[in-house]
């Protein structure tokens, strides 16, 4: 019996160095890809209720020289995915159904 313990007790020790090792060896996320993800959480696809996004898509659309078109697709590509990209341009990628809805040519529906 002692013998047994002995033998879990070093497997145990053993498997605790080989996780330390290796979580010491992975890649530590840059600030940028932290913020990336905590984007996505915050803005991602059905972040968003839809009397709220009204309110986004004139922050998304605010310096734009184009803002009626820009605040209808918005708004009409709000509807849909229930999200509104970070920032006045790009960041499209937070919310994928947003991103990859195209016109008829396609190109991008949503501003």
């Amino acid at each position: 019996m002692a013998m047994a313990s002995k033998l879990l007790l070093l497997l145990a020790m053993a498997l605790l160095a080989i996780l330390m090792v290796d979580s010491k060896m992975l890649p530590k996320e840059t600030h940028q890809e932290e913020e990336y993800h905590l984007d996505r959480a915050r803005n991602g696809q059905g972040s968003l209720r839809s009397y709220q996004c009204p309110s986004q898509c004139s922050r998304r659309c605010s310096q734009t020289q184009y803002k009626k078109p820009c605040l209808f697709f918005c708004n009409k590509c709000c509807a849909k995915c229930l999200c509104v990209p970070p920032g006045y341009y790009g960041n499209k990628g937070v919310c994928p159904c947003y991103n990859n809805w195209k016109t008829k040519r396609g190109g991008p529906k949503c501003p």
